[in-house]
């Protein structure tokens, strides 16, 4: 069965195409993404201008034209914070409903944090323990713990790396008052919500997932994505530490320089490394292993079970 799924993200717009059957591990066979950077072409009110649906409109109806050729049996579509919050994000997915048959979901944050924390888990199998699952997006940060499939803590909270480097740095690079200010919002959001997840058990493993989190820890020195996903990839605190210190005084361009990171990611890598090692140092973490799925694959997994049952 070949099963696509299209994830509208505050980055990226993606169209992912697997090979999926029951009991088996679900097989990337096709890719087909575009940065349409949703969070950061918002109108001054937070709506989704008309150009920006225009060009989410166009790029989805190239997605149904590659699922075809793929030969899709089943395609489903989901959106994350930047649409879900938006004013009229509400009337962007009736538009596309209207004029691409897709039917968007909008998942709320406590959902994409179950879904991501599925996907760890069938990644690490039962052995791994209570896991701890650190997801950070470009609109928001997903914390969730458990033992089961089914989180015990789940968390979505407004701290995406994309965001919070639009709203709140000042500067290429980003000046020092705007620098401390940032670190200060950021370690004061999280420590007013880590009680539940400090509370539920210590971590037998903790996990990181997301773009963001693989290029910090490509950064670090991890192995590159093409040596495969079954390569042993970790960050550690002391490794966020260096990365903060180092990226925080780089302009944007020579950010893009470093492994791992893409010239449409740069700007925000400084916030995204802020928010992980906050995350880090108040859950008490020493250090995450990176795992290749996420949110997509947690879906894909979802599906999958109901399709199949």
């Amino acid at each position: 069965m070949r099963l696509g799924v299209i994830d509208i993200g505050s980055n990226t717009v993606h169209l992912l195409v697997v090979d999926a059957h029951p009991g088996a591990q679900p097989l990337p066979a096709f890719s087909h993404k575009t940065e349409l950077r949703l969070s950061e072409s918002l109108e001054h009110d937070g709506q989704i201008g008309a150009e920006t649906a225009d060009r989410l409109v166009s790029f989805l109806r190239e997605c149904l034209v590659v699922a075809e050729d793929q030969g899709v049996g089943d395609l489903f579509a989901f959106a994350t914070s930047a649409l879900r919050e938006s004013p009229n994000g509400e009337a962007v997915i009736a538009r596309v409903r209207d004029e691409t048959g897709i039917d968007l979901e909008a998942l709320s944050g406590s959902d994409e944090a179950r879904m991501t924390f599925l996907a760890v888990r069938r990644w690490f199998g039962w052995s791994a323990g209570r896991l701890l699952v650190v997801d950070i997006g470009g609109g928001s940060l997903e914390l969730a713990s458990g033992l089961d499939e089914e989180p015990d803590v789940a968390i979505s909270l407004p701290l995406g790396a994309g965001r919070i480097t639009r709203e709140r740095i000042v500067g290429d690079p980003p000046s020092e008052a705007s620098a401390h200010e940032l670190r200060s919002h950021v370690r004061t959001t999280l420590a007013e919500h880590v009680r539940p997840l400090l509370t539920s058990g210590a971590p037998d493993r903790a996990v990181g997932t997301s773009k963001t989190m693989r290029s910090l820890a490509r950064i670090a020195g991890a192995a590159p994505s093409a040596e495969g996903p079954f390569v042993r990839r970790t960050l550690t605190r002391d490794d966020l530490r260096k990365i903060v210190a180092t990226v925080g005084p780089m302009e944007t361009e020579a950010r893009s320089q470093l492994p791992g990171v893409s010239v449409g990611r740069a700007r925000q890598l400084y916030a995204g490394a802020l928010v992980a090692e906050a995350a880090l140092d108040l859950l008490q973490v020493e250090q995450l292993e990176i795992c290749p799925w996420a949110l997509r694959e947690g879906l894909i997994l979802r599906r999958l079970d109901h399709l199949t049952s």
